[in-house]
Parts: structure tokens; sequence; C-alpha cells
């Protein structure tokens, strides 16, 4: 949706999830020498001004990333995680948050490929330029669910998506069970990594089981989900109570390194008492 920018929302709790799992999927992606890709379905614009127009009419960040710039006291995951928000202001104050395609570049190396797709022309060129000196990388002004059937399988069939739609229309939640089933019937080992918002709405609500109906027929390695619910609806029954992530053929690291982090995340970004995590997995 085009008048969608996630500049608005840049560095809340949601951003925090989303990119501790990416950043850890990636991290184990590197330590095998052999090339993989990452496609990146909704991208954005590489990186966001916190002290921009957008960022500061909510400040999400105040509860997502700031909450967590200064701690000392993180556990390694997340403290690798903020490390690298930290490499993307250059070591100092917090004034930039790195969306996936950044997050992406920091931990990729070379010869591994990196595909983005964004639909908002103004953040797909602002991303292209971001990308226009790293080798391997691709970024199209174009659906990032369509692109994934050129895309898959890569080359080296290793490979990671990223799906995480804007959700602001509804027949989104439909295109991301089609997209997660056609990418698993073309590249069924890749790793999919698919984020969600949680919200008081029947879409929101059903969507969990179907991803997991998916999962469970078509994962070879089992599936992750993970949920960080960090805050109530307000009177009218509206707003993003938390987020998900929804990983198909997680590594088998990533459990145990999301475990240690999810107890303080829910202390330090729980807006109320009964703030709280969910973390389950299937195996096969």
């Amino acid at each position: 949706m085009l008048a969608y920018r996630h500049a608005f929302h840049a560095g809340n709790h949601a951003d925090v999830l989303k990119h501790l799992v990416l950043a850890e999927v990636l991290r184990y992606m590197g330590e095998k020498d052999k090339a993989y890709t990452v496609v990146d379905t909704h991208a954005g614009a590489g990186g966001y001004a916190l002290d921009g127009r957008y960022a500061q009419k909510n400040a999400e960040h105040l509860g997502g990333i700031a909450a967590l710039y200064h701690r000392k006291d993180l556990p390694e995951p997340l403290q690798k995680y903020v490390e690298l928000v930290r490499d993307f202001n250059a070591g100092g104050a917090l004034e930039q948050y790195p969306g996936s395609p950044a997050i992406a570049r920091m931990l990729m190396r070379e010869q591994d490929r990196l595909r983005c797709y964004e639909l908002h022309p103004t953040d797909q060129r602002i991303l292209e330029a971001y990308l226009a000196d790293r080798p391997n990388s691709q970024v199209r002004n174009s659906d990032g669910f369509a692109g994934l059937r050129a895309e898959l399988p890569p080359p080296s069939r290793r490979g990671v998506v990223l799906i995480d739609p804007p959700y602001e229309i509804k027949t989104d939640y439909a295109k991301v069970i089609g997209a997660l089933r056609e990418a698993l019937e073309r590249f069924p080992d890749g790793t999919i990594a698919l984020w969600y918002p949680q919200l008081q709405m029947l879409e929101s609500a059903q969507l969990l089981q179907r991803l997991k109906a998916v999962g469970e027929s078509s994962a070879k390695k089992g599936w992750l989900h993970v949920r960080l619910t960090v805050a109530q609806p307000d009177e009218r029954g509206f707003g993003m109570l938390g987020s998900g992530m929804f990983v198909i053929n997680p590594p088998y690291v990533l459990h145990d390194k999301l475990a240690e982090c999810l107890p303080l995340l829910v202390d330090v970004l729980g807006q109320y008492d009964d703030a709280n995590y969910l973390l389950e997995q299937q195996t096969v």
C-alpha cells in the first residue's frame, strides 16, 4: 500500500523482535562458507531518521530500541542486535534506525545475494542508493509477493525469505498465506521468516493457525513461533498489542537464543503488568 511508510514505526517493539530474529537467522547462515540469498519482500527505505517528522509523530522507538540502547545487562543475542544499531549510528547517539536491508547488509558477506522489493517509489529510491555500492544486490520497485516466483529457488539452494507486509489492507493476510505456500513449493529447504502484528481483529487472530497449518504440512525442518505482547487495546479495542515472527525451517539454535532474550524484553518493553511472550516450535 503506497500510503504506508515504515518510518512512522521505525525502531518500535515490533522492529526489535523482527530484527533480533532476522539477525540470529543471518548469523547462522553465515557460519557456512557457501553463499546464500536473502529476499526481502517489503524492504522499506533501509534506514530511518529517528528525529525526522515521520518517526517523531508517535516516537514509537522510545518504547523499542531506545529502551535497550544504553543497557549493559542484555543477553548476548540482544546485545549483538543492539551493537548492529550502534554501528549504524557510527557508535554514537541513537539518531538512525536500520531497516531489515541494513541489518542484512551488515551481516552478509560479499558473495551473498540480497534481493529487495519495495513498492513505495521514494523508499525504493532511497534503498537503491543505500545498496548501490554493495555487490550482488538488487532493489526492485515491484510487488514482493509476486517477486518470489522469480527469486526461488536461489542459485546456491541456500536462502532466507523475509515477509513483512504492513497488513493495512485485509487482503495482505491471504497474500501472506499464498506467498508462504508458493515459496515452500519452490524452495522447501528455505528459511522463511514471516512477521505479523498482534491485533484484535479476526484476520489477525486466524493468521497464526493458518501459518501453523502450512508449516505442519510443508516445512521440512519444522517451524518456530515467537510472539511479544506489550500493550493493551485502547478504549475502542484498537491498537497493536504486540507482534510475532513465524519461522519456517528455523536454525536449530534459534529457540534457545530467543529464550535468553524474551524475559528481559517483556520487562523492558512491556507497557502493562500482564505483558508476556510466547515461544513455541515444532520439530521434524
